[in-house]
């Protein structure tokens, strides 16, 4: 810590982050031996976060991520979006194809940015807000391979007419990026990815990551 932080807020946020990190939620014992503080300071905290409802607690004392987190977690989207754009963009003229960045969002895959390309005659119409399940599509398989440290050299995966009739698609997942489950994409009208798609998703995915840490 520092003059210019405040030990409390660092505590609070600390508290977070280890709930995020269980299944199970924490009691206030453990909460206490993980922070390397007394029991009183965890209930204050505790006792703060719950009052903005970024704690609940069960009836038998554990602690877990409350809802509120989702309402903050809500305002993440527009700025990764953000982050993506520059990417996505230089993948898609490059490509010719639909580019997107898909999160995971529960037990779906959500699109959060799409670009699509400007001088093609044609090309899949995608948009953000498209959601389909983890185990269709490249975008939402290149996630679950990563979770499940299935993903092979060359580090992506190609996919054809799961989502849409005679489309194709590559996706590599973002690595390094904390709290963060995603993957960069393209979509294309076509049989199969030609060979160089691949290794430039990975390239784009590679630059999202970089501007998301």
């Amino acid at each position: 810590m520092t003059a210019e932080t405040s030990q409390t807020l660092d505590r609070g946020l600390r508290v977070l982050k280890l709930l995020a990190d269980t299944d199970h939620g924490l009691t206030v014992t453990e909460l206490s031996n993980r922070l390397g503080v007394n029991r009183t300071v965890v209930y204050r905290l505790l006792a703060t976060l719950e009052q903005h409802a970024l704690v609940r607690r069960d009836l038998g004392g554990r602690a877990r991520v409350g809802l509120g987190v989702l309402r903050l977690g809500r305002q993440v989207h527009p700025l990764v979006r953000e982050a993506a754009l520059p990417a996505l963009r230089s993948l898609a003229e490059d490509i010719g194809a639909t580019a997107h960045l898909t999160l995971v969002d529960g037990t779906e895959a959500l699109a959060v940015a799409v670009v699509e390309p400007t001088w093609t005659d044609y090309h899949v119409a995608y948009r953000a807000g498209f959601r389909h399940p983890l185990d269709r599509g490249a975008a939402g398989r290149a996630i679950l391979a990563a979770r499940q440290g299935s993903l092979i050299e060359p580090g992506y995966t190609l996919t054809h007419g799961e989502l849409e009739a005679g489309a194709s698609g590559a996706a590599a997942p973002l690595v390094g990026v904390t709290g963060l489950e995603g993957s960069v994409g393209v979509v294309m009208l076509a049989d199969a990815v030609p060979e160089r798609v691949g290794p430039r998703v990975v390239d784009a995915a590679r630059e999202v990551a970089d501007a998301l840490r």
